[in-house]
């Protein structure tokens, strides 16, 4: 049975979680609210990525919140994630389901363009996830969304909606307003390199679902 996709979505980034901080920094995250953790390193080896991952879902499943795999869908099935989150590049929705199964969750990157939105949505995605919709310093060359194509993609679509790019406790409003199911952070968290401050962070945006 796939579990509710809402509220707060931790993304981890090696830059800002290196390895001996990972742990720790999404432990705080996940005591202060975030419902979904995913886990983002595309330059780890392949040993260390599924000790990580493994030790995450632990983790993520302690606090009864999601643990998705970036980019990996083998991965994601190796670690007995709750899901992976694929791009445009990544092999598609039926490769991951494939691996996957019919029970595991499957989030597609769509920008800002409601036509990968409905094809992502026509494959069995089981949430969009869209933006940037504000400066991001993660992802810099992301291309801008707009909160109108949210708003029309949270009306169009019955599947959850997450908002990504440079979300923020003072922007996030604009972004549930307009429909967001759930908003996907990274920098406005774990830009924080002490636990205390990603907890008080994580739950200031958690408090706003």
């Amino acid at each position: 049975m796939k579990q509710n996709i809402q509220g707060l979505y931790a993304i981890t980034d090696p830059t800002l979680t290196p390895d001996e901080h990972l742990l720790p920094a999404a432990e705080a995250a996940l005591f202060g609210g975030a419902r979904l953790l995913q886990y983002r390193d595309k330059t780890a080896p392949p040993d260390l990525r599924r000790r990580r991952a493994s030790q995450l879902r632990a983790l993520c499943h302690e606090y009864e919140a999601l643990f998705i795999v970036n980019d990996d869908p083998a991965l994601a099935a190796e670690v007995n994630a709750d899901g992976v989150h694929i791009g445009q590049s990544d092999g598609g929705i039926a490769t991951a389901r494939a691996l996957l199964g019919d029970n595991r969750i499957i989030g597609v990157t769509c920008h800002g363009d409601l036509t990968l939105a409905r094809e992502a949505a026509a494959a069995g995605a089981d949430y969009l996830a869209m933006g940037r919709f504000f400066p991001s310093r993660t992802k810099p060359q992301a291309p801008p969304a707009e909160i109108a194509t949210l708003k029309q993609a949270c009306g169009e679509f019955h599947l959850p909606v997450v908002a990504i790019g440079g979300v923020n406790a003072d922007n996030a409003p604009l972004l549930i307003q307009a429909g967001a199911a759930s908003v996907a952070v990274i920098e406005a968290l774990f830009g924080h390199s002490d636990p205390a401050d990603i907890e008080a962070a994580a739950r200031r945006i958690s408090t706003l679902f």
